[in-house]
């Protein structure tokens, strides 16, 4: 059974139509990722999800029961929803996370230990008496996420949580999202438009095209999906588990039996990316220097103007793209058996 689930949800602001019966589903203990182009209708779902608007039809579903107008305040007690615009108190950081928890009326010795621990979970140990408001970008997030920590909801929701921010600030983010999943087991959906995201925190994922959800799936699924296409064209990304040795390669499983080398150095689930120039094709097997090698069949065919882009099964679906010429020289169909070849530096993480 669902946990939430959401059924032919309409939202509409005057003549503008913001969600377009859309349905969603989120299972107990999930980390779902919504992903879509700004204007999609992510921030309105998030806000209905938590009970800040009001469908304009539509049915709320929680554990099987059907909600109606008691939603709201019931869902408030649940959940709690980080704005992508980040909105501190003109007060300290500990005033900021403590705020909730007075309003909840916590005594003060369970007030500071669960600040203190909500602070240290996003790295900002000693950041007590500092005026928020002075903060970073990326610090004020921080405490944004440490907010929501330390109220320890059963349902999350995250607007956009890294949006303009830096590399390593969005690293902190992310683990911090993955420690409420998976150490404290907070049902979590976090609205994206980056697609590299998905796959770095998600377990589920949903697609949101023009208020609608046009699909969901597993995330090892999710990037097969022939209507992400339509979102963002991006070809040779996999989700993958990455091992390496002091002195050794990076390995990376990214399923099906396959296993490709990266010159990076990562443990554990990662997210890569080729890009489909950065292949060699053969008829043959060539000596080189590059890493990887794999042997598969061409499954599809696409002529684009002075290149073809050919799908290669080797075990996954790799695209390459190779000159006209070069396609016609090859002798090359579908079904065409061949080699794929690339540099261990040509594998990105992303």
């Amino acid at each position: 059974m669902h946990y939430l689930r959401l059924h032919s949800i309409v939202k509409k602001y005057g003549e503008i139509l913001a969600l377009d019966h859309a349905n969603l589903e989120v299972s107990r203990g999930d980390l779902l990722a919504v992903l879509g182009p700004n204007g999609a209708g992510k921030t309105t779902l998030l806000r209905i999800l938590a009970g800040i608007e009001e469908p304009t039809s539509g049915e709320i579903y929680y554990d099987g029961s059907k909600m109606g107008k008691e939603y709201a305040a019931f869902i408030r007690q649940r959940c709690t929803l980080v704005f992508q615009k980040i909105s501190v108190f003109n007060a300290t950081v500990y005033e900021n996370i403590a705020y909730g928890l007075k309003t909840r009326g916590l005594p003060k010795a369970g007030i500071e230990a669960r600040v203190r621990e909500a602070l240290r979970v996003v790295n900002l140990d000693g950041y007590e008496r500092r005026s928020a408001r002075k903060l970073s970008g990326g610090e004020q997030q921080r405490v944004s996420l440490a907010r929501a920590l330390a109220l320890e909801p059963e349902f999350l929701l995250l607007d956009e949580p890294t949006a303009n921010l830096d590399p390593q600030t969005t690293s902190i983010i992310e683990e911090v999202i993955r420690y409420m999943n998976n150490e404290r087991g907070t049902t979590t959906v976090v609205a994206t438009h980056n697609v590299f995201q998905v796959g770095s925190i998600a377990k589920n994922a949903a697609l949101m095209l023009n208020g609608k959800i046009v699909e969901t799936s597993p995330v090892e699924e999710f990037f097969q999906k022939p209507k992400l296409s339509g979102f963002a064209r991006l070809e040779n990304v996999f989700l993958g588990t990455a091992k390496y040795s002091e002195d050794g390669p990076t390995l990376i499983d990214i399923g099906g039996g396959v296993t490709i080398e990266a010159a990076f150095k990562k443990k554990g689930r990662v997210t890569v990316h080729i890009r489909p120039e950065d292949i060699i094709l053969s008829r043959r097997l060539v000596e080189s220097s590059a890493r990887n090698v794999l042997r598969g069949k061409i499954v599809e065919v696409s002529d684009q103007n002075n290149v073809v882009k050919l799908k290669v099964d080797v075990g996954k679906t790799f695209t390459v793209q190779i000159t006209q010429r070069s396609f016609k020289e090859m002798d090359l169909n579908i079904g065409s058996e061949v080699f794929l070849v690339c540099k261990a530096s040509s594998v990105n993480f992303v």
